[in-house]
């Protein structure tokens, strides 16, 4: 159906309501599948009407489209089961089990026999999971908030859950406008015709002929195209009218599973699917100026449209309705014509600054996201490489090498014996730029961790493909980063980022995969693909197959890339014949929106090409760069580069466009600048001897007064280390422009420009003290639970207390927030979570807790047995491991939630199995009892820390000690005898953060090298808790002065400080003899600028930044010295 027909579908429905047909409205929403009616579908589901429930539905999806469809009929179904249930009707109840849900039994039987076992109970509510299960009114409400968001997410409501913007009437309106026009064609209009009929053209009666010769009707006109001036009256309504039948696209077009065709602020060039019938429309359109009119309000004529009246364009009617050629400009258009004029020249980088000498041919070069002046290379022979372009050095070198011969599969290593030759095909560093991605000719990918200087970590090697992986990139889905790759067998396959295990394999395609571009829109993760046999096809994270396949124009092997505002779709490549095309596409459409026009035949290999600043295309072609204006096809101009570049050249742009570097045929680059980028690299040039001060030791920050700023220039090795907080879940860049100093004045200069941020009033940030009506005792543990919606603190009375927030319209997402009170949670029962207590001794009790991946139970100790409790109904479950000796850490397998690591009094450590009730493995190492343990699933070790200021390492497949170390005790400091020390591993898994009363500390866990160390600078002064947020790019500390410090966790340097007077009140602070400070702190799972804590006197405290500040002070530079917490300062001493 054309996008006319739909309106008008549109008009009709509005019409429809206007007059009351309420029941025909709805017949045709569903019928016509354009608009789901929110509000009648939340009626109906309140109403329990479940048959037209599913009957307005199937307008719109069915049971197995997709996995958000299958959720939404489950949801209903099951709704309507319990209803039965609860209303004692066992026959009904059987029926629906039979015929409505039996259906689901095949994706999920478990699941079914436990709906089957309800009908055994005489309250399903005994049932754990449906024991808050309340009335039919409320149960119905909850559900519908799920069904909403099911439905927004569901890609088959893509553009069906809003109705147009339209006037009152709009059918009738244009009927009368239509009516007016053809009275206004008789010889004597009549102020006020009397017109009976519809059904036929007005006429004007007797003796009074429609003046049909005068002009061309607006009803059947066909609107601007070109009519034959031989033609004479008027085309038939059914040939050329507005509502013509067109081919229908594609049932796969793009605009049904993926994008918003509002969110492409373009023209529309074809409504065709993607293909060579689009090029036609292209070609047409480079027959045509491009000048635009004088008057924007007037139609633009073109020799083809002389006999069309010069009257302005009507506002509001699209493309579409008046045939226009492509190449007319929008209404909205206010430039020049050429891009020439919109952008000037020295925007684009064009003069040499910089010639690298690499030493082979370079095949695949990557800028890095946030440090510009970084290019990643990989060449022809296998060999990457880190330059720093500033300074004109390697930074680091490694040719290809397995890293695990014994891992390599059987083809691997066959190929490698026949061939052992290897060359780079794409090098690409992850969104932070903590990690790169190397994919090779042979089967082989390979993700370094790179952290400065010329430390490149071996991350991950993946047999990923048989024969070559021709493409790699980083993706984001469910907010969890992964590694696209697609290959030579045919194939596209997602690997987790951190561990190397394959989640996704999409299969299709029936030539070698050529490129991979993930994507996403509007909550829509999605990946387009590419094969050398020029189709494309799109897959979303669901092992579905292909949502889209299309021919790319020419059937050229093509390479996909979005422009940097994710907005616009280009794509680049070579036919068999050697002809190039480059095109942006028209995603709601599917089709080939715009073909720029510039390559000749016949050229060599694949061309490359890039985007910068969403106005440039950049191409590597005929021994020259060719850039092209988006929304000009012609070339813009063609840079030489002082010549010396190969056919094709291989061309990247940083990421703010300042820099292009380009291959050349002596197996070098060429680093091109426009001013902005000449500035740049002006401000980094480092003489050679500040550049290779490498600092090797770790770096001890304290507090106290700022001095000796001049020797703490920092080298290449400090610039490296920050660059795990360059892109941060945050957004915040601003740390990222400080790089090396030239001179110390330079840096004492620097330092007096930043200031740390003290926040000290109420005013100055978002806190919010929990709602308490259970006695308030000094809190001992505090955590979110892993869902974000919920807060569980342990006191030292044994008793938990669980805090949830609610969704509501302050708070959509129902996660915790600083804006909206919580309540503080019990079931029904009224029953508290509660340890037993040791009969000895109750005060000495290291109270810990651990909590499970799901948030179902959590496991806790308060020096007596270890509870095992429901957290749906804070029922015990089970206890176990009676004392002595007392637990006083616990921690869950990261891979295994039935194993557990307890940390004992005694100072062992015992690896438990909870299903079997057996203790696998005893550790021992410590001196004094366990008061930390952390997982690395990544180096597959646990680190514990004791009381007696040591670490241990610990393998976790035969629980060797692997390594152990005692921190480094401040001179001057002595710590009590029985301080805790505690470890949190940062998210990449190979560090990990230590926390001590007397210092945080981070350590590198293979070889418990200790890379930073900051100490409070008054001895007085205790650091009472610390822990990453949830992204590690800061560390929130807390201390005995009632302060909070934050931290940029890759330099360890303070950067804000939160005083008790900005979230504790002075009346308390003040009534009580005793000071309040935190003990405990808390960073939210998902939200990396919220943090809680909990206080002596049992308060719970949720902190966040002011919204328009959005995160937590700014990052100092790494040189600066700055005054610190608590009278002190942030030097560096060491």
């Amino acid at each position: 159906m054309s996008s006319l027909s739909r309106e008008l579908v549109f008009l009709i429905l509005q019409f429809l309501d206007e007059e009351k047909f309420k029941e025909t409205v709805h017949k045709l929403e569903q019928e016509s599948g354009f608009f789901f009616n929110m509000k009648y579908f939340e009626d109906i589901v309140n109403n329990g009407e479940w048959d037209e429930v599913e009957k307005y539905l199937s307008g719109f999806t069915k049971v197995d489209d997709n996995r958000y469809s299958m959720k939404i009929f489950f949801e209903i179904r099951k709704q309507k089961y319990l209803e039965a249930l609860d209303k004692h009707d066992r026959s009904k109840a059987v029926d629906i089990l039979v015929k409505d849900l039996k259906v689901f039994s095949a994706f999920n039987d478990d699941l079914f026999k436990e709906i089957t076992h309800l009908l055994t109970l005489e309250n399903f509510r005994e049932n754990e999971q449906l024991s808050k299960y309340g009335d039919i009114k409320s149960a119905r409400g909850i559900m519908l908030v799920e069904l909403k968001k099911l439905i927004e997410a569901n890609p088959l409501f893509r553009e069906k859950l809003q109705f147009p913007a339209l006037k009152n009437a709009r059918l009738r309106t244009l009927i009368n406008q239509s009516l007016n026009w053809q009275h206004q064609l008789c010889k004597t209009p009549r102020p006020n015709p009397d017109i009976k009929t519809l059904f036929v053209d007005h006429s004007c009666g007797q003796g009074q002929p429609n003046g049909a010769a005068r002009a061309p009707s607006p009803v059947t006109n066909p609107l601007m195209s070109g009519i034959p001036k031989s033609a004479g009256g008027f085309p038939p309504l059914g040939a050329h009218g507005p509502f013509q039948s067109v081919p229908a696209p594609l049932p796969a077009s793009l605009a049904g599973w993926m994008a918003n065709s509002s969110s492409m602020p373009h023209p529309t060039a074809s409504g065709g699917p993607i293909g060579l019938s689009a090029s036609n429309n292209a070609a047409a359109m480079l027959k045509r100026p491009r000048t635009p009119p004088n008057n924007l309000s007037m139609e633009y004529q073109t020799a083809d449209s002389e006999h069309v009246p010069k009257r302005p364009r009507p506002m509001g009617i699209s493309d579409e309705v008046n045939n226009v050629p492509v190449n007319i400009l929008p209404m909205g258009y206010t430039g020049q014509s050429h891009a020439q004029s919109l952008y000037p020249s020295d925007e684009l980088p064009k003069n040499v600054v910089v010639t690298l000498n690499q030493g082979s041919a370079v095949r695949s070069m990557d800028f890095h996201p946030a440090q510009q002046t970084l290019l990643l290379v990989g060449t022809n022979v296998g060999d990457i490489a880190v330059w720093e372009i500033s300074s004109r050095e390697k930074l680091a070198h490694r040719n290809f090498k397995l890293w695990d011969i014994s891992a390599s599969s059987v083809p691997l290593q066959a190929a490698l014996l026949k061939e052992p030759a290897m060359s780079v095909n794409r090098v690409t560093w992850s969104p932070d730029g903590t990690l790169f991605g190397v994919a090779y000719n042979k089967h082989i990918v390979h993700v370094y961790s790179y952290h400065g200087g010329d430390e490149l970590r071996h991350h991950l090697e993946i047999d990923a493909h048989v024969g070559a992986v021709n493409d790699l990139a980083f993706s984001h889905p469910n907010k969890q980063l992964c590694i696209v790759t697609g290959g030579d067998d045919k194939a596209i396959k997602v690997w987790d980022a951190v561990t190397g295990t394959k989640q996704y394999s999409f299969e299709g395609h029936e030539a070698p995969v050529f490129s991979v571009c993930p994507h996403f829109k509007e909550n829509i993760q999605f990946i387009f693909s590419t094969a050398m046999d020029g189709k494309i096809k799109a897959w979303l994270y669901d092992n579905v197959g292909p949502r889209v396949d299309y021919d790319a124009p020419g059937h050229c092997c093509t390479t996909m890339s979005y422009s940097a505002d994710g907005t616009r779709l280009f794509s680049c490549g070579t036919s068999k014949e050697g002809e190039s095309y480059l095109v942006e596409w028209n995603e709601s459409e599917g089709a080939v929106k715009r073909t720029y026009q510039g390559f000749r035949k016949r050229s060599v290999g694949i061309v490359q090409f890039d985007t910068t600043k969403n106005r440039f295309l950049a191409v590597g072609d005929e021994f020259l760069i060719k850039i092209w204006d988006m929304d000009n096809p012609s070339i813009l101009t063609t840079i030489e580069a002082d010549g010396g570049l190969p056919a094709s050249p291989r061309i990247r742009f940083n990421k703010d466009g300042m820099l292009l570097s380009v291959s050349t045929n002596d197996n070098g680059i060429k680093i091109l600048a426009n001013t902005e980028g000449l500035r740049l690299l002006h401000s980094l040039e480092t003489p050679k001897a500040v550049s290779e001060s490498t600092m090797k030791t770790p770096t001890i920050s304290t507090l106290g007064a700022a001095s000796a700023i001049g020797s703490t220039s920092v080298g290449v090795a400090e610039r490296g280390a920050q660059m795990g907080a360059m892109v941060g879940l945050s957004g915040d860049n601003r740390s990222l422009v400080d790089v090396k100093p030239r001179i110390a004045d330079e840096s004492i200069e620097k330092s007096k420009i930043w200031k740390l941020t003290e926040i000290s009033e109420p005013s100055q940030c978002r806190s919010l003290k929990l709602p308490d009506s259970l006695l308030a005792i000094r809190v001992s543990r505090l955590i979110y639970t892993n869902s974000g919606v919920a807060l569980l603190a342990l006191a030292s009375n044994a008793v938990h207390k669980l805090w949830k927030w609610q969704r509501t319209e302050r708070n959509q997402t129902g996660k915790a927030t600083a804006s909206v009170q919580p309540q503080l949670w019990q079931p029904s029962s009224g029953i508290l979570m509660t340890n037993e207590i040791s009969e000895t001794n109750p005060e000495d009790a290291v109270p810990c807790f651990a909590l499970s991946k799901n948030d179902s139970y959590v496991m806790s100790a308060s020096g007596g047995k270890i509870s095992l409790f429901n957290m749906m109904t804070f029922k015990t479950m089970t206890t176990f491991m009676p004392p002595p000796p007392a637990a006083t850490f616990l921690a869950f397998h990261p891979q295994d939630n039935n194993i557990i690591a307890i940390g004992m009094e005694d100072s062992s450590i015992q690896i438990y199995n909870v299903r079997v009730d057996e203790v696998r493995s005893k550790l021992k190492g410590h001196q004094k009892r366990v008061t930390g343990l952390a997982f690395s699933h990544t180096l597959n070790v646990l680190v514990s820390s004791g009381a007696d200021a040591q670490l241990c390492v610990w393998s976790t497949d035969g629980w060797e000690k692997q390594a152990n170390k005692f921190l480094q005790i401040p001179i001057g400091r002595v710590s009590a005898p029985l301080a805790e020390t505690r470890v949190q591993f940062h998210q990449d898994q190979m560090q990990f953060l230590t926390v001590h009363e007397t210092q945080i500390a981070i350590y590198e866990a293979s070889k418990l090298e200790c890379l930073k160390q900051w100490v409070p600078h008054e001895s007085s002064i205790a650091v009472t808790s610390a822990t990453y947020s949830c992204d590690s790019q800061s560390i929130y500390a807390s201390f005995s002065d009632g302060s909070v410090g934050v931290f940029t966790s890759t330099t360890l340097r303070l950067r804000c400080r939160v005083n008790p007077t900005a979230y504790i009140s002075s009346n308390l602070s003040s009534s009580n003899n005793s000071r309040v400070y935190p003990l405990v702190i808390a960073a939210h799972p998902s939200e990396p600028n919220q943090f809680a804590l909990g206080l002596t006197d049992g308060g719970v405290h949720v902190l966040e930044p002011l919204e328009s500040e959005g995160r937590w002070g700014t990052t100092p530079p790494p040189e600066n010295g700055a005054s610190g917490q608590a009278g002190g300062s942030d030097q560096i001493t060491r």
